[in-house]
């Protein structure tokens, strides 16, 4: 039986892994995280689909008392789209809304968790075309960490699997449509509200790819 563990955040990205990852035959447990970010309306979109696939899920609550990101300080504002980035934005550059060391966090959760278990991979939704500019979703990034599980892990041989990292959002979406992953349940803003702001990073990301999926198709 080929295991493994999804870090599932609600959004279009770590929706289309899922599917990617069940499509490939594992047997999925979800990892859905609630650190105090202000768009907290991402949970339900990821609880939603665990439940409709009939993925085991655990929501595993964290603080980030240090803050440090618009994501959890809500006295920083959201910036507004800065398109384009690029995979060698200067650190200078990088949003407020990055979350300092956010990925190296969830994934050093999903190893402990992946270990435990015995799976053999970790799938993350990361993406380095289509994205704000983190430094955590660049492919050096996953190759260093990789490194890290041989290195410090009993295991040695879980992979970290990252099926989105050269995709541009228009190609996720055509994947995740032929894999028939539930996008219209994904919820993307990095905003509070009951409603997508439309004028944020992942927003106009979002926006972008289904216009220019809409434009191929």
């Amino acid at each position: 039986m080929k295991r493994a563990v999804i870090l599932l955040s609600g959004g279009l990205d770590s929706t289309t892994t899922l599917y990617y990852a069940l499509n490939k035959g594992y047997t999925c447990q979800a990892l859905i995280f609630d650190y105090g970010q202000r768009h907290k309306r991402e949970l339900r979109s990821a609880v939603a689909v665990a439940k409709l696939t009939k993925v085991p899920y655990q929501i595993l609550k964290i603080k980030f008392p240090w803050k440090g990101s618009s994501l959890l300080d809500k006295k920083m504002p959201i910036p507004k789209s800065r398109f384009p980035v690029s995979p060698f934005t200067r650190l200078s550059n990088i949003p407020s809304t990055y979350v300092p060391a956010r990925n190296t966090i969830f994934l050093s959760f999903a190893l402990s968790f992946a270990e435990a278990i015995g799976a053999q991979a970790i799938f993350i939704g990361a993406n380095a075309l289509d994205y704000s500019g983190y430094p955590d979703c660049r492919p050096d990034y996953y190759a260093a960490y990789q490194k890290v599980i041989e290195k410090g892990t009993k295991a040695k041989k879980i992979k970290i699997v990252t099926p989105l990292i050269d995709l541009t959002k228009a190609e996720i979406i055509k994947l995740g449509r032929k894999l028939g992953a539930p996008l219209e349940m994904t919820w993307s803003c990095y905003q509070g509200g009951s409603k997508p702001c439309g004028v944020c990073d992942s927003c106009r990301l979002r926006a972008k790819g289904f216009s220019l999926y809409n434009k191929a198709s």
